[in-house]
């Protein structure tokens, strides 16, 4: 599906063959089968962004080797088209992410793939399944307690997506500019064994209007909820996980794999948690280093 749309969306001299047959395409990184995977009802992943240097391939495949649910939601963004078709960049890892979802759905999880604004190519096969993947505008979910939430990328709400989409292309421009340099800080911790640290996000939070921004934009989208008569909405886009209450409705951003590195799940009680990966691996690091130290203790 990626493959085939790509080579005929790019134009630029890439051939098929530059993505693999899954159905007989083996990872380049073998799926790492722990003892017990984490099991969830419901995942929420967005802002993945297959195609650029920014998305953390390796964090997300970790994630995804790590956990198991009954339905994943990828919620837009997934693919990168707008990178795509300025420079053709697909590293053997994002594959391997590719063939992870594919695989998973193959062992009966229902996948469920909202496209956002990088990736509204999809947007026409809407309705369509592939590879056992629901392709929809939108969705809705019940929880197992009961409530019921409205599930959309979000760029819907964004008000320069919709008035102004030439500023948000040189947004996207200044956006993977600050990625790189993301990119450069990290590998640089890395090498001193210091854990993953997102610039961008911190900036976020640092900067008035993006902070203001988002406030807006969560409370706009909270908002259409209300108006379709849901408890509550997840969505993605911002980059930005977070849950906050507007009256009664709930909000839920599942955050993104470029910056923040989150997931949204929901329990088989119908409880709902953002988890980001870097800290869930920081503590399981910590864990293995606790037995391996007791079971040393225990030897001796």
């Amino acid at each position: 599906m990626f493959g085939t749309y790509l080579d005929r969306d790019l134009g630029n001299g890439e051939n098929v063959s530059a993505f693999p047959d899954f159905d007989r395409h083996e990872p380049s990184v073998p799926e790492r089968v722990p003892e017990q995977r984490r099991k969830f009802r419901t995942i929420w992943i967005s802002d993945i962004h297959l195609g650029t240097k920014g998305c953390n391939a390796e964090l997300l495949i970790d994630f995804l080797d790590s956990v198991d649910s009954e339905t994943m939601y990828l919620v837009g963004d997934i693919v990168d088209g707008w990178r795509l078709k300025k420079k053709f960049y697909w590293p053997d890892a994002h594959n391997d992410i590719v063939w992870r979802i594919l695989k998973r759905a193959k062992r009966g999880t229902r996948i469920v793939y909202i496209p956002g604004n990088h990736d509204e190519m999809f947007r026409q096969f809407t309705g369509m399944h592939f590879g056992g993947i629901e392709i929809r505008r939108a969705a809705f979910h019940d929880t197992a307690d009961g409530r019921r939430l409205m599930v959309l990328h979000g760029d819907e709400f964004d008000a320069v997506m919709l008035s102004h989409r030439w500023l948000a292309f040189v947004g996207d421009s200044l956006y993977h500019f600050m990625m790189r340099l993301n990119q450069w800080v990290n590998s640089l911790r890395k090498a001193f064994g210091l854990s993953y640290w997102s610039l961008s996000k911190m900036a976020k939070h640092k900067v008035k209007n993006a902070v203001e921004f988002i406030g807006k934009y969560e409370e706009v989208v909270a908002r259409a909820a209300a108006e379709r008569g849901v408890d509550g909405v997840v969505c993605g886009h911002i980059h930005t996980a977070e849950h906050r209450m507007f009256d009664n409705i709930e909000y839920w951003n599942d955050g993104d794999w470029v910056e923040g590195c989150n997931a949204l799940v929901e329990h088989a009680d119908g409880r709902m948690e953002i988890l980001n990966w870097p800290e869930e691996m920081a503590k399981r690091e910590e864990r293995e280093r606790q037995q391996a130290e007791h079971a040393v203790a225990a030897a001796a």
